[in-house]
């Protein structure tokens, strides 16, 4: 289901997250300036990539103009986030920007991917028993998915020993409060959730940022799975 802009949580984020300018840097951690980078997704020459929970398109803006790949599908369910990609990222022909759910997509489009990946997008707001299986379908034989996500919660309590989300109280775009779900979840639930939705068991690195200016330390967890043939 697409985002109507009445209730779009992300026009305030996407306005403040936007950069100057086009990137070509690339990072998964939370605060984005540590680690490992494009690397994680291997050799993309000539291969077809989606992006989930794309945001402005930073991420697969940087992919589409250091790499080769044949084409970059960039999916956001937000309208606000879509329309600033598109405005941002016209210029680049192999970077398709997509505005639908992501697992809806994923189901539309079986075998259709070599590579999947998301940085805090989609896979962080979306129930993982709906869109790892439609990640599994859109992905070709061997093909890689990779995800960061928190590894813990913001007030530094542990992520959840269960497959179940959190509330997240979030700012409206009208100034109301409102809530966001989003799966914190450890790393073994991760590796459950994977396995059962036809991944091998799946690589993990994390990223320990110690935070400044006020900002809290985060712990980044890094998922790469291939899918099972």
């Amino acid at each position: 289901m697409k985002t109507s802009a009445a209730r779009d949580t992300w026009v305030s984020y996407g306005r403040n997250s936007v950069g100057s300018g086009p990137t070509r840097t690339f990072f998964w951690d939370w605060y984005q300036r540590a680690g490992h980078g494009l690397e994680l997704l291997g050799d993309v020459t000539n291969r077809a990539v989606v992006e989930l929970g794309s945001g402005a398109g930073k991420q697969a803006a940087a992919l589409a103009r250091t790499q080769a790949p044949a084409r970059v599908a960039a999916v956001d369910s937000s309208s606000a986030q879509h329309g600033r990609a598109r405005e941002l990222h016209a210029d680049l022909t192999k970077l398709e920007m997509v505005h639908a759910d992501a697992a809806a997509y994923l189901q539309q489009h079986p075998g259709a991917f070599n590579v999947c990946y998301s940085v805090f997008g989609a896979i962080d707001f979306t129930d993982p028993h709906t869109l790892l299986p439609a990640i599994s379908t859109a992905l070709a034989p061997d093909g890689l998915l990779v995800f960061s996500t928190l590894g813990h919660f913001h007030t530094g309590h542990p992520a959840e020993t269960d497959a179940r989300p959190t509330n997240i109280p979030v700012r409206q775009p009208d100034g109301t409060k409102g809530t966001l779900t989003r799966w914190v979840l450890n790393i073994p639930v991760w590796t459950k959730l994977l396995e059962e939705a036809g991944f091998e068991t799946p690589e993990t690195l994390t990223v320990n940022d110690p935070g400044t200016d006020g900002r809290p330390p985060i712990a980044t967890n890094i998922f790469r799975a291939r899918r099972s043939n």
